[in-house]
């Protein structure tokens, strides 16, 4: 029986307790992300969950990557705690500001990079961004199908079977690898890192690789190469125009049902 390499991209995020805190630079019109200490992603848990369960059943390996300042070393040392294999620091001055394209980019130079897979697993969004593209965009750059939204997720002889998040409802999706699947949280329940996988994790290695390893030009990552650009961000007005109708009630209802009909809110 063949082994099995899973793939996770993890991304640290804003610790989601404290997203009151955060502020956008004006300029920029990007998060301050230095004002809230990062935590993975919570839906990321998840998909390290997966891997490391396929692992158990079928043997093999998972290696776990993120896109993200060198402090994210912690976040990925925490990957390897819970049983992860492998950790890839992909970090880059050049990737600051990237959309989610310019991201899916670094993402698939990175597993190309990492050679053979079977899975690439995935939180279904990001607590911070929650655009829930990532993951298919990496998909169509790698050629290969998504399932996304999986909320149960079951091993068999040719594949993975998946019950997906759709739109009035749910799918069911059978599928042989190599694929990406982007999780739910109602997939598992994420198993916390114990004190000897800690001890572990503070004794290996990450790799840390930038655009000019995983040969990536400056017009294709971060600011430069992201199609999506952040023009303005503002706070839409709410509230509701009143108006009082004078009158006796019954004077009052005829004015009422000549404005509905001048609305064409009735006939």
């Amino acid at each position: 029986m063949k082994k099995l390499h899973s793939i996770v991209c993890m991304k640290p995020v804003p610790d989601p307790s404290r997203f009151d805190k955060l502020k956008l630079d004006p300029a920029t019109l990007l998060l301050c992300r230095d004002q809230v200490p990062p935590v993975v992603n919570p839906l990321d848990r998840n998909a390290i969950e997966a891997a490391l369960t396929l692992r158990e059943s079928r043997g093999g390996s998972v290696s776990v990557l993120t896109m993200a300042a060198p402090s994210a070393d912690e976040q990925l040392r925490e990957a390897l705690a819970m049983g992860c294999d492998r950790a890839v620091l992909l970090t880059d001055r050049a990737f600051a500001g990237a959309d989610t394209l310019a991201t899916a980019r670094v993402l698939h130079a990175a597993i190309r990079k990492l050679g053979r897979f079977d899975f690439v697993f995935c939180g279904a969004w990001s607590a911070d961004g929650s655009t829930g593209q990532v993951g298919p965009q990496v998909a169509e750059l790698l050629g290969i199908p998504d399932l996304t939204r999986v909320f149960q997720l079951e091993l068999g002889r040719g594949g993975l079977r998946a019950h997906c998040r759709i739109e009035g409802g749910s799918a069911v999706y059978e599928c042989a690898p190599p694929m990406l699947v982007t999780l739910d949280k109602e997939a598992n329940v994420p198993r916390y890192a114990g004190m000897v996988g800690i001890r572990k994790a503070l004794q290996r290695e990450v790799s840390v690789w930038n655009a000019k390893s995983l040969k990536l030009s400056p017009k294709e990552v971060g600011l430069e190469g992201s199609p999506t650009k952040m023009l303005n961000v503002y706070t839409s007005p709410v509230g509701r125009k009143g108006e009082i109708l004078q009158g006796t009630p019954a004077e009052a209802g005829k004015k009422l049902l000549a404005q509905l009909r001048k609305a064409k809110a009735i006939a």
